[in-house]
């Protein structure tokens, strides 16, 4: 398995908070924990933006990719509304989750409660290259339900 090094810097005051963590040696996501002072309720259909407590400082040529954590998106309808979020390795100020309660009850958010993952891929950049016509293909234009059910 690659490992490349991750610079974290924690928010002050949040030493009582984990630092991003696997939570099993095959886990390709690390969670990430609520820095929030009292609790917070989102509910249904309700958007939240809840910080992480920390900063960090991804090699160029990653990003980090913010997703829902499967259990409270199965248990709660706790998802993360632009999943994957996407932090680019040249941003460097605070890692908040943009959280939405798609579920039917309010959800409660307590400080160092889990509620995402953060997901490190390496990131391959186009080169642009205008031209008049793309290369036709069988299944050319054909998209949204052209292959049937």
């Amino acid at each position: 398995m690659k490992k490349i090094a991750l610079k974290i810097k924690r928010k002050e005051n949040t030493s009582d908070l984990p630092l991003p963590k696997y939570m099993s040696i095959g886990s390709s996501g690390m969670d990430l924990y609520a820095d929030i002072k009292k609790e917070v309720s989102i509910e249904p259909r309700e958007v939240k933006l809840i910080s992480a407590g920390i900063y960090i400082d991804i090699p160029l040529g990653y990003e980090a990719q913010i997703r829902p954590r499967s259990g409270l998106a199965l248990k709660h309808g706790i998802s993360v509304l632009n999943t994957p979020g996407t932090i680019d390795s040249d941003y460097r100020g605070l890692i908040q989750i943009i959280l939405i309660n798609v579920g039917k009850e309010p959800f409660l958010i307590k400080r160092g409660d889990r509620i995402a993952q953060m997901v490190i891929k390496e990131v391959v950049q186009a080169e642009i290259e205008e031209v008049s016509e793309l290369e036709d293909t069988f299944r050319g234009e054909g998209g949204f339900g052209h292959t049937g059910v």
